[in-house]
């Protein structure tokens, strides 16, 4: 019976995950036929796999913060990019509107923070910007709320197990630790600068930040990743894959998919739980003339967030053993 169950749940899952590469082919046919690069929203991806696999998850309850909280970030973020020069002061600022926004609508859509700094990134001038994350999450709450009324698997049976669910769900809440917003400026700063002054603009590619809100909320979560250190390899392959496709695969829309599932295979062959990584095949397809230096600047960023992640993680664990008294509010919530 046990085997059966398990059965089940892999083609209910394999099934599921074929919906979201068929969902995103579609979404890049409607920005080749309107024209608009812009329609195909890279964390799309991670949003679409996520609630759709996970009807019970974090991100699933909240369908109208779902289309709610990106597009008010991508409005915003779209002024600034025709108000402000492109700079680490004008990302800093976007991040911390989005973060208020996120709090304001008491939400924990954190790829609201990615909507709000792409526009500044890609030099999106277009009001069509905010409409397309508006079309793009509306339909995509729509099939959610379907989804939900017509196909009735329990919560967790779409996911691996539930210590997976329950370390997504940790993940995708709002940030328990005291000092996350700190660690998040420190590596807006530090990477942001460096890619101002190196020019290379992705190095601080919009889902590293909200990756970066994700680990530094909730450093105490395990299992997010079975080697953690091997995080900047996995966001290099995603990279790499979606820039390869990008060139060579005809039409987009098939570029885009198979991009879509080869990521999906990528984060299961190495265990990594974090949705807006899905996102990070995608962008070469907005990108304005991608080539080698979109990978390498995911590597390089992913690096900085990996050591920077690591790095406090050593610290809180350093204080722990010298008896200082940690903060109970970071305490992992997955046992």
């Amino acid at each position: 019976m046990r085997h059966t169950d398990s059965v089940k749940r892999a083609g209910s899952r394999l099934s599921l995950e074929l919906a979201v590469v068929v969902f995103m082919g579609l979404i890049a046919l409607a920005a080749h036929m309107t024209g608009m690069a812009v329609v195909l929203f890279p964390e799309l991806a991670a949003l679409s796999h996520d609630v759709l696999l996970r009807p019970g998850g974090e991100w699933a309850r909240q369908p109208a913060q779902l289309v709610l909280a990106p597009t008010l970030t991508a409005a915003f973020g779209l002024f600034c990019t025709r108000h402000l020069h492109y700079g680490v002061l004008s990302i800093l600022l976007i991040v911390i509107v989005s973060l208020a926004v996120i709090k304001l609508l008491k939400s924990s859509m954190s790829p609201a923070i990615s909507a709000g700094v792409l526009p500044l990134l890609l030099n999106e001038h277009s009001w069509l910007y905010p409409v397309a994350i508006l079309a793009d999450l509306s339909l995509l709450a729509l099939i959610l709320m379907l989804r939900k009324r017509y196909l009735h698997f329990p919560i967790r049976d779409s996911v691996s197990n539930a210590r997976t669910a329950q370390v997504l769900d940790t993940l995708e809440a709002a940030p328990q630790n005291r000092f996350w917003l700190v660690a998040l400026i420190g590596l807006v700063l530090v990477v942001g600068g460096a890619a101002q002054f190196t020019g290379m603009r992705f190095l601080l590619f919009p889902p590293l930040i909200v990756m970066g809100y994700e680990l530094f909320g909730h450093p105490e979560v395990p299992g997010w990743m079975k080697r953690p250190a091997l995080l900047p390899f996995v966001c290099l392959i995603t990279a790499a894959t979606g820039l390869i496709a990008e060139h060579l695969l005809h039409p987009r829309s098939v570029a885009v998919m198979i991009t879509v599932l080869c990521s999906v295979g990528v984060l299961r062959l190495f265990e990594l739980h974090m949705p807006p990584a899905l996102a990070i095949g995608i962008l070469p397809f907005v990108i304005q003339s991608p080539d080698y230096r979109y990978p390498l600047s995911v590597f390089l960023g992913t690096v900085v967030l990996t050591l920077s992640h690591l790095g406090l993680k050593r610290l809180r664990t350093s204080r722990f053993i010298n008896g200082e008294r940690s903060d109970p509010s970071s305490a992992s919530i997955v046992r």
